[in-house]
């Protein structure tokens, strides 16, 4: 597992995160989180609805690890994640940037 998926862990422990398409979209709305994850296996709909939302708030979007990734570091099956700790967040994107693996649109 990278340094990334070690600190999503990190971030589920400490029960700073939001799961689910429809409550991260929500929180998106009410800019409640500072970073989503995207699983690259998601489905056409997802995506689309995710990428405008993130987009059009501003909010970085990370999407090169697959559900399974994703599922695995937080021990539940889900596509997308939303990060709602500025501090994790920023920990995070700061090891996205570090191995070449943040996305941005």
């Amino acid at each position: 597992m990278d340094k990334v998926l070690q600190l999503l862990s990190l971030v589920r422990k400490a029960n700073k995160l939001i799961t689910g398409e429809e409550f991260v979209t929500d929180a998106i709305r009410n800019k409640k989180v500072y970073l989503v994850f995207l699983a690259s296996d998601a489905g056409i709909n997802t995506t689309k609805k995710i990428k405008d939302k993130t987009k059009y708030y501003e909010i970085p979007l990370i999407d090169n690890y697959s559900s399974i990734d994703l599922s695995n570091a937080i021990g539940k099956k889900r596509m997308v994640i939303g990060i709602t700790d500025k501090n994790f967040a920023t920990s995070i994107k700061k090891g996205c940037d570090s191995y070449g693996k943040k996305n941005e649109e």
